[in-house]
């Protein structure tokens, strides 16, 4: 039977990954603290604060490849992130507290490309900086990852593609036939709303941050396309946990 595998979230956009077991789900929202906060760089063009704004505007793992081998972990009672990367120590912070901000950017810098627009500083939106303008869920299919692994003749990190849900007992590809569809997901139900394109970020590994496997190659030679993955919009809120029944029900 179809069933979550995995649930990730990534508390500051493209700044690190955290497992859970269980998330409570909830209509017209992301994961909760999904991409709650994220580093906008020094030539970012943002709206008003708490607004949402696209990806360009941010330091990430397409621009910034060590970026990925970031782990997070959210605390929600103090409010505060740890960040840890293979590169260097671990640093604890709080994205919505000022002071916290100078010490977290002399962190990340270093890992930053210093030929790319330079990490400035932490914003949030209310609904999260997902890279979708709704608040959206995201969807992996562990039979499709597999298939580009064979694709590549190489072992992969599901991480790569940086999903919320993580899905197993599937066919390949099955997620490509959801869209517009409803699936039901735990107590939760979420309408398929679009498929994932992917960037550069998906090439590099999330263990060492160092670009190593032509991800977006094998998805272009493999099946002529670029995408992998699907957004999904909660209809219904409710519990999910590792090992939650996914089924398309509409």
């Amino acid at each position: 039977m179809a069933h979550v595998a995995e649930i990730w979230r990534h508390p500051i956009k493209s700044h690190g990954r955290e497992a859970l077991l269980h998330v409570t789900l909830g209509a017209g929202e992301c994961l909760p603290h999904d991409r709650h906060w994220a580093v906008a760089h020094d030539a970012a063009k943002l709206p008003d604060a708490g607004e949402w704004a696209p990806c360009s505007n941010f330091s990430r793992g397409a621009k910034a490849p060590s970026l990925m081998a970031l782990d997070a972990r959210f605390d929600r009672a103090s409010n505060t992130v740890t960040l840890t990367h293979p590169a260097q120590p671990g640093i604890t912070f709080n994205p919505d507290r000022a002071e916290d901000h100078a010490r977290f950017i002399d962190w990340v810098t270093p890992l930053c490309p210093p030929n790319r627009a330079a990490p400035a500083r932490i914003v949030k939106a209310d609904r999260g900086m997902t890279d979708t303008d709704f608040p959206s869920v995201s969807l992996i299919n562990l039979a499709s990852h597999t298939a580009v692994e064979g694709q590549l003749d190489q072992k992969l990190s599901p991480l790569r593609w940086r999903g919320n849900l993580l899905l197993s007992g599937l066919n390949a590809w099955d997620e490509k036939r959801w869209i517009g569809k409803t699936v039901r997901i735990g107590e939760a139900e979420l309408e398929i709303r679009e498929e994932i394109t992917r960037c550069l970020a998906t090439t590099a590994n999330p263990r060492t941050g160092a670009r190593d496997a032509d991800t977006l190659g094998a998805l272009k030679q493999g099946w002529g396309h670029q995408e992998f993955g699907v957004y999904g919009v909660v209809t219904k809120a409710g519990d999910v946990h590792v090992d939650s029944p996914v089924e398309v029900i509409a």
